[in-house]
């Protein structure tokens, strides 16, 4: 596996400081079934890259590439910026947060 860490993590720490972003394969991120169905057949997986802290669900779209990133919409994941503004970020003792796009 080729994670590594993001390289603009000083910023990411200052505005999600729980969360650790990663940059790896879709493939290696292990996205659920209804993401990875639809990115589109011409994507290699193994190829296109995503940004996240796969744990929290939190992806960086500014690292990612723009088709996984609409993938994403609609499910549990966050966009960073969502998540540290209006998701479980901005308030540590929020729990059953409703699903967000990325």
């Amino acid at each position: 596996m080729s994670y590594k860490t993001c390289p603009d993590w000083p910023t990411l720490m200052e505005l999600a400081p729980d969360l650790q972003f990663k940059h790896m394969t879709v493939h290696e991120a292990q996205l659920p079934f209804e993401v990875v169905g639809k990115i589109p057949g011409g994507l290699s997986l193994d190829d296109v890259e995503i940004c996240c802290d796969v744990e929290h669900h939190v992806v960086n779209a500014a690292h990612t590439h723009p088709d996984v990133v609409t993938a994403l919409e609609g499910t549990h994941w966050f966009e960073v910026n969502e998540w540290a503004t209006t998701g479980p970020g901005a308030d540590a003792g929020s729990s059953g947060a409703a699903p967000h796009a990325a």
